[in-house]
């Protein structure tokens, strides 16, 4: 349970649940959509389950081998929040490409080359000249659902944990924002946060407000 509304927390896991209580919960249409989607993952990828891989082409190989030092980690996530990072920051020369998350899904088809684009269908990672440690996510492509956690656990599998400060970036519709207030006074666009009790410095913009809630992959 949050200490306060506006913290990020952990959601119940349903990988304790037995299976027959998830038997009783898919529908037969809910398998059927099910087994059409792993079919066409398995003929893509040559009967391997291999959705998602993370390269690092400076390394040999190019993959990750040992976890990348990282103080901070800024992962912007949708188009929106993709095109505020290329304009806003990264603009310059005090970035270089390092390293990219490929995936394939039903909306997201990436190539089998190795070099490192700036395409949509490319998770791309950049590190800052000055300070090698600081390093940025440029996430335009769509992570389906079932794809989320092993995003999360490629990308941060990569990287230290200790002493590392994550912010996430994403957008939403001002449509789908709940308050009392008609949406169309809102000054748009505007700026809300969350954080976990972790995180002692100030927040740059007002927290938040209930009920309104993150989903998707800014929410994993």
């Amino acid at each position: 349970m949050a200490t306060f509304f506006g913290e990020v927390v952990v959601a119940p896991s349903r990988a304790g649940l037995d299976e027959e209580e998830e038997a009783r919960e898919e529908t037969p249409e809910d398998r059927e959509i099910r087994r059409e989607i792993e079919k066409k993952r398995y003929r893509r990828r040559g009967r391997l389950r291999l959705d998602i891989g993370i390269f690092f082409p400076q390394r040999s190989g190019g993959c990750a081998e040992e976890p990348l030092v990282c103080s901070r980690f800024i992962v912007a996530i949708g188009r929106n929040a993709a095109a505020f990072l290329s304009s806003f920051i990264l603009d310059s020369v005090c970035w270089e490409v390092v390293g990219v998350v490929k995936l394939w899904n039903e909306w997201c088809r990436t190539s089998s080359t190795t070099n490192v684009l700036p395409t949509d269908s490319f998770c791309l990672f950049y590190r800052l000249i000055s300070d090698p440690t600081v390093l940025l996510c440029q996430c335009s492509c769509y992570v389906a659902e079932d794809q989320q956690f092993q995003w999360l656990e490629k990308v941060f599998g990569s990287m230290q944990k200790k002493g590392l400060q994550v912010t996430i970036l994403s957008t939403c519709p001002v449509a789908d924002y709940k308050t009392q207030e008609s949406t169309l006074t809102l000054a748009s666009p505007f700026l809300k946060a969350l954080k976990t009790k972790e995180f002692q410095e100030q927040v740059c913009c007002p927290l938040l407000e209930q009920p309104n809630i993150v989903r998707d992959l800014p929410a994993a």
